[in-house]
Parts: structure tokens; sequence; C-alpha cells
């Protein structure tokens, strides 16, 4: 996956360097491949990325609940009372 991702990455930068060095002459041309990588990036390699980095992650470590805003503060977790 690691290195799909990589090979997603440099062939849409190789698109968009590709797009600019064309001549004028091939102006649509040149920003068909700018676009391509640019969606390339941003629509294949971007989202396959964060899939794999988000894959082993728990999510609630990162939501703003009171527990974790008293964690960040440095203050002790509010404990339940008793009724």
């Amino acid at each position: 996956m690691k290195y799909f991702i990589l090979l997603v990455v440099i062939a849409s930068l190789g698109c968009i360097i590709y797009g600019f060095n064309l001549d004028e002459s091939q102006e649509a041309l040149s920003h068909k491949y700018i676009g391509s990588g640019t969606l390339g990036l941003f629509l294949i390699a971007m989202p396959l990325f964060l899939y794999k980095e988000s894959k082993s992650r728990d999510f609630k470590d990162y939501m703003l609940t009171d527990e974790n805003v008293r964690k960040m503060q440095g203050k002790e977790p509010r404990k339940p009372e008793d009724s």
C-alpha cells in the first residue's frame, strides 16, 4: 500500500511537471496533464494515505469530550457523584 501511494504521488507530480513544460502551442493538453496530476494527488493519493495512517488509531482519543479537555488542561477528571 505504501509503495502504491508513493507511485501515485510520483506519477501525479510527473504529470504536473510535464504539463508545465509543454509548449504554448499545446495549451489544452498542458491543462489536462496538470489537472489529472492534481486529481491524482487529491482524489487518490491523499485519501489512501489518510486511510492507511488512521487505520490503527482510536478516534475517541481525538474527540473533545469533557474528560479529554480536562486531561489537556492538567486537571483531574470529574468523578461521578453518588446520589
